[in-house]
């Protein structure tokens, strides 16, 4: 495990890289808007993958002082710039320059994480959305999207179940929508975030 500096234009973000031994593939975390790569949720998501042999890299889609301006966090162009640049260091990194690639994104680091795979094509090998927005990736991302998604919603996250289900139908590749029962928004409820977390680590052992 290493504190990593990933260069992204004018700044570099600061992100945390965990390889277990053997890793096949590496999951870039794309933390919804207030988050942060201290997300507990993602955490623990992360240690559910490092504990089925996947890489996972947790870091922030923005700088401290960005993260302050409310608008900012709901800049999708902005925050799919930012995964694309350390989607671009993974490639070259010596440590993970041959593992495949997948992408977990949570709240708007999903409809992020859709841009970001639509514009990467064949070099993402799989996306997960938890309790996520992809509908704010737009209609034209979603329908470039190769990778194989798992939409992951909260079955009582009214309103961001039926926003999944428009976006699934417009995705054009492998694609499941989930739906773990009594979940909210958050996945707050007990054992809500474990089912999650395993359904994701399934997707990304069989993909990635």
């Amino acid at each position: 495990m290493g504190i990593v500096h990933i260069p992204a234009g004018l700044v570099e973000l600061e992100g945390e890289l965990t390889l277990p031994p053997a890793t096949k593939g590496v999951v870039l975390f794309a933390h919804g808007s207030g988050s942060s790569r201290f997300s507990p949720r993602n955490s623990y998501v992360a240690e559910v993958l490092q504990q089925r042999g996947i890489g996972t890299l947790l870091f922030d889609l923005l700088t401290q002082e960005e993260d302050q301006v409310y608008e900012t966090r709901f800049d999708i162009a902005l925050l799919t710039t930012r995964l694309i640049a350390a989607t671009k260091w993974v490639q070259i990194n010596p440590e993970t320059n041959k593992t495949a690639v997948g992408y977990f994104g949570a709240s708007t680091g999903a409809a992020a994480a859709l841009q970001a795979a639509a514009e990467m094509g064949d070099a993402i090998s799989a996306v997960v959305s938890r309790g996520g927005r992809p509908d704010l990736a737009g209609a034209t991302a979603l329908r470039r999207v190769t990778a194989p998604t798992l939409l992951i919603v909260g079955g009582a996250d009214y309103g961001v179940i039926e926003l999944n289900q428009q976006a699934a139908m417009l995705l054009n590749c492998e694609k499941q929508l989930k739906l773990v029962p009594g979940a909210t928004h958050l996945f707050e409820e007990s054992g809500t975030l474990q089912q999650a977390a395993g359904i994701a680590a399934d997707w990304f052992t069989r993909y990635l």
